[in-house]
C-alpha cells in the first residue's frame, strides 16, 4: 500500500483494483449463493415443515421481496452517506443472517429471515457495482463489472453442487445447508477491510482534496484524474426527485425494464428448477439443475471477456430472441425427449448469463454520480417484482395451467425485453463514466442503431 501523499505506481493501481474487484465480486458471489441454496433445499425444507404451495411460493420469493425493500434503501442511504459505511456494514449482516436460518421453528420464521436476507442482497446490488466503476478506468469498466456476474452465476452453481451434495450426498438437514451462505460472507468482510471512500462520490460532494487524496495514493495521481473524468464530476444534489426529473425518468425506465426482462424468466425457473425439471418428465433432475447452472456460469464468462469487443447493444438485444426460441421449443414440444429440454434449458441459462453481465454494467453507466447507487437501487426492485411475482406465481402456475403455458410466458416476456432493448438501448463501450451519465439516453440509442 503506498503511503500518504505519495503516488501510486501503475502496479500499485493495478493491486489495488484487482483487490477491489475481487472484494466487489465476492459480494455478488455471494449474493449468488444465498440465492441458489434455497432452490435446491426448498423441496426438503417443504417437507420437513410441512409447507404448502402458497408458503413454499413465499419462502422461494422471500429474498426477491427482500431486495425489494433493501435495494432502494441502501441505495439511497449510500448516495446520501457514502459508498464506504454500506459497503462494509451489509456484509457484516450477510453473516448474522445466514447463520439465523439454521435456528428457524417454522416456515413463517425461515420467510422472514430469508426477507432479511434479501434486504442485504438488494442492498449489496446497490453498493457494489457503483463502488467498483467509480475506481476502475474506461477501457476495461465493462469487463470488471462484467466479473460481478461471473461471479453471482459462480456462486450459484456452488450452491447448487454443494446443497445437493449436502442433502442427497451426505444425507445432512436442510439447515446446514442454508448455514454455509455465512462461510463465503466471512471472506467477504475479510476483503473489505481498509478500503477508501469512493473519489466520485467525495467531489459529489464538495469533498476535493480528500477525492484527490484517494486518486493519487491508490490508482496514479493528476493524470488519472483528468484521463478518467474526474474533474466532470460536479457538487449537485441527490436523492429521488432527482432521480425521476426529466433528463434522468427514460433512463431509469429503460435499466429497471431490460433489467426485469432478464431477470423475471431465469428466477421463476431455477428457484424451481428441481420441481420444473421433473415436471417435464426429466428423471434426474440433480443432473440436470446441475447442467443448466453450469452453462450458466460458462455464459457469464464467455460474456465478461466478449463485452468491450462485441459492445453492449450486441450483447443485449440477440440473446432476448435466442432466450425466448428456446423457451417457446420447451412450451409447445410438451412430449420433448429429456435432452430436448435440458439443452434448451442450456441455451437459455447461457445466453441468460451473458446477457445478465449488462446488470451490473448499463445502470451505473447510464445514471450520474449524484443518484447511481439510488438509481440502482431502484431498478433493482423493479426487476425483482416481476421476479418475485414468476417465483411465487411459478408452482401455482404448474397445477393450474401447466408447466408448457408456464414456459410461452416467460418466452413472452424475452420478447418484450428483445423490442425494448432495440429502441431505449445506448451503446457506452469505451466511453467515460462521465458521458455515458450526461448524455442523452434517446440520442445514444439512435447513434448506435444508424452505425449498424
Amino acid at each position: 500500500m503506498t503511503q500518504r501523499g505519495t503516488t501510486a505506481t501503475p502496479a500499485g493501481r493495478n493491486g489495488f483494483l484487482r483487490r477491489m474487484t475481487f472484494a466487489c465480486a465476492w459480494g455478488e458471489g455471494l449474493d449468488g449463493f444465498d440465492l441458489g441454496v434455497i432452490s435446491v433445499a426448498l423441496p426438503s425444507i417443504t417437507i420437513a415443515l410441512g409447507l404448502d404451495p402458497v408458503l413454499a411460493g413465499l419462502i422461494g420469493a422471500s429474498s426477491l421481496i427482500g431486495i425489494f425493500i433493501g435495494a432502494p434503501l441502501a441505495g439511497w442511504l449510500t448516495d446520501r452517506f457514502g459508498r464506504k459505511r454500506v459497503f462494509t456494514i451489509d456484509v457484516l449482516l450477510f453473516i448474522v443472517l445466514g447463520l439465523l436460518q439454521a435456528f428457524v421453528a417454522d416456515g413463517w420464521q425461515l420467510f422472514v429471515v430469508r426477507v432479511l436476507l434479501g434486504m442485504a442482497i438488494g442492498a449489496e446490488y446497490s453498493i457494489g457495482a457503483a463502488m467498483l466503476a467509480e475506481f476502475a478506468p474506461s477501457k476495461d469498466r465493462g469487463r470488471r463489472l462484467s466479473g460481478l456476474l461471473v461471479c453471482w452465476y459462480g456462486g450459484y452453481l456452488v450452491a447448487v453442487v454443494t446443497a445437493y451434495a449436502l442433502i442427497d450426498w451426505a444425507g445432512l438437514s436442510w439447515r446446514w445447508v442454508l448455514v454455509t451462505s455465512a462461510l463465503p460472507a466471512v471472506v467477504t468482510a475479510l476483503a473489505r477491510l481498509g478500503f477508501p471512500e469512493s473519489p466520485r462520490w467525495l467531489l459529489q460532494h464538495g469533498r476535493t482534496e480528500e477525492a484527490r487524496t484517494i486518486v493519487t495514493e491508490r490508482l496514479g495521481g493528476d493524470a488519472y484524474f483528468r484521463d478518467e473524468q474526474y474533474a466532470a464530476e460536479e457538487q449537485r444534489e441527490g436523492g429521488y426527485r432527482v432521480l425521476f426529473a426529466k433528463e434522468n425518468r427514460q433512463r431509469l425506465a429503460f435499466i429497471s425494464l431490460f433489467w426485469a426482462c432478464n431477470v423475471a424468466p431465469y428466477f421463476a425457473i431455477f428457484t424451481f428448477a428441481p420441481t420444473v425439471l421433473k415436471s417435464l418428465q426429466l428423471h434426474d433432475e440433480a443432473t440436470g439443475t446441475i447442467i443448466v447452472n453450469a452453462m450458466a456460469a460458462i455464459g457469464a464468462l464467455v460474456g465478461m471477456l466478449t463485452i468491450e469487443r462485441l459492445g453492449r447493444r450486441r450483447q443485449l438485444i440477440p440473446p432476448f430472441w435466442i432466450m425466448a426460441v428456446a423457451l417457446a421449443v420447451v412450451g409447445l414440444w410438451g412430449s420433448a425427449p429429456g435432452i430436448v429440454v435440458v439443452l434448451c434449458f442450456a441455451v437459455f441459462s447461457f445466453m441468460n448469463a451473458a446477457q445478465g453481465n449488462l446488470t451490473a454494467v448499463y445502470p451505473i453507466e447510464v445514471l450520474p454520480t449524484e443518484v447511481r447507487s439510488t438509481g440502482v437501487g431502484f431498478a433493482a426492485a423493479c426487476s425483482r417484482v416481476g421476479a418475485a411475482a414468476g417465483t411465487f406465481l411459478l408452482p401455482i402456475g404448474i397445477d393450474s395451467i401447466g408447466i408448457g403455458a408456464c414456459m410461452l410466458i416467460a418466452a413472452a416476456i424475452c420478447v418484450v425485453g428483445a423490442l425494448l432493448s432495440q429502441v431505449m438501448a445506448p451503446e457506452t463501450t469505451g466511453k467515460g463514466l462521465h458521458d455515458t451519465s450526461t448524455q442523452p439516453l434517446r440520442e445514444q440509442a439512435r447513434t448506435a442503431t444508424a452505425a449498424r
